[in-house]
């Protein structure tokens, strides 16, 4: 079984009004780029992992620590984890705080692949969402990348922002598919309590997002990157072929992993646990000799079987049949009568079933 590090670099240059990730502002945290970095190292050094077989730097902003600073990171990851042979090394990157230097810096670092946040080609979904990249530097950045010889590049967009519409979601796929990317992420817009806009829609001041506009875009999304050449291989991601990414596919698949840096979660041997939040925090344990965890869970048969069926139900490759349990093959068949599910040597969700997955996957938990 495959085993990946995660790095979470907890740094963000603004808030965007969306976002509940573990992230600091300037204003935010008194911990330093060099005391988190120092930090980390510490971390990997106490960690209990095997040699690595992905590595995903994510955030947060991971290029505000520039290539350099991502190249001591994976500097790191092979002194005190090691890379196995052929290692997938992805970093997720803000257009802003990129540059064609950057990406050459990356490459030569070691790195494979780039995963650079769009969320969208309109400058009234951007101002929505807070965003401060202009609408067309994604493409500009990823370009960039591809110039630079990266063969994986990834877009992200986020669909169903308040006051988005049909044409602003078709121009970030014009623009997508005009940058020559080999994936492309698609998520809706989910607003999370204690944000800046669940404030706002609360207040009136934004619409709240409609379930029925979720829908129309998604169909309008997976339309359009299919009939460009891009399949599905998750509910929310497409990818040329050989581009999927190897790191989220071990999340998807059961795999370990260990999480390194403030908030970062893990699972290694049975055991899930979480690190603390605060980055003032992690530096001090660490500094201790601690390895900075807040929580640990040891993951059952039942609830690894759950997390199984949850989320091996939105590959498109779906599930074994003998994973489903005996009580839920009526619900299963069902499903299958509506076309929603493919059922043979393994039990997967259609075309059509991929939009009601979700409800598909709490139908058949809740009848086993």
């Amino acid at each position: 079984m495959a085993f990946g590090v995660y790095i979470h670099v907890p740094f963000c240059a603004t808030r965007c009004g969306y976002c509940d990730f573990n992230t600091y502002t300037p204003s935010e945290t008194t911990s330093s780029y060099d005391a988190y970095l120092a930090s980390l190292e510490r971390e990997l050094e106490l960690a209990h992992t095997r040699p690595a077989d992905t590595v995903f730097i994510g955030g947060g902003t991971p290029s505000l620590l520039g290539a350099e600073g991502l190249g001591r990171v994976l500097d790191m990851v092979r002194e005190h984890v090691g890379l196995n042979p052929g290692a997938e090394v992805t970093t997720e990157s803000n257009p802003e705080s990129t540059s064609p230097a950057y990406f050459d810096g990356l490459l030569e670092a070691g790195f494979t692949r780039v995963s650079l946040g769009m969320q969208s080609a309109s400058t009234p979904v951007l101002r929505v969402l807070d965003r401060r990249h202009t609408p067309g530097r994604a493409v500009a950045a990823a370009k960039e990348a591809l110039a630079a010889g990266f063969e994986h590049v990834n877009l992200d967009m986020i669909y169903g922002t308040p006051t988005e519409t049909d044409d602003d979601v078709r121009a970030t796929l014009d623009a997508i598919l005009a940058a020559g990317v080999d994936h492309v992420s698609a998520y809706s817009l989910i607003v999370e309590d204690g944000t800046a806009m669940a404030r706002k829609i609360r207040r009136g001041e934004l619409p709240a997002p409609s379930e029925d506009a979720y829908a129309d875009r998604y169909e309008l999304i997976a339309d359009t990157l299919e009939g460009a050449g891009y399949d599905w291989y998750e509910v929310s991601n497409w990818a040329k072929t050989g581009g999927e990414c190897r790191h989220n596919l071990l999340y998807w698949t059961g795999g370990q992993w260990w999480g390194a840096g403030p908030g970062a979660h893990g699972f290694v041997d049975g055991e899930r646990f979480v690190n603390v939040k605060r980055p003032e925090r992690y530096n001090d344990m660490l500094a201790a000799g601690e390895l900075p965890v807040a929580g640990r869970e040891e993951i059952g048969a039942e609830e690894r079987h759950f997390e199984d069926i949850m989320l091996g139900l939105r590959l498109r490759r779906g599930v074994p049949r003998e994973w489903i349990a005996p009580g839920a093959w009526g619900v299963v068949d069902k499903h299958a009568r509506a076309g929603l599910l493919t059922v043979g040597e393994r039990v997967a969700v259609t075309d059509r079933g991929r939009l009601l997955a979700d409800g598909i996957i709490t139908d058949i938990l809740a009848a086993e």
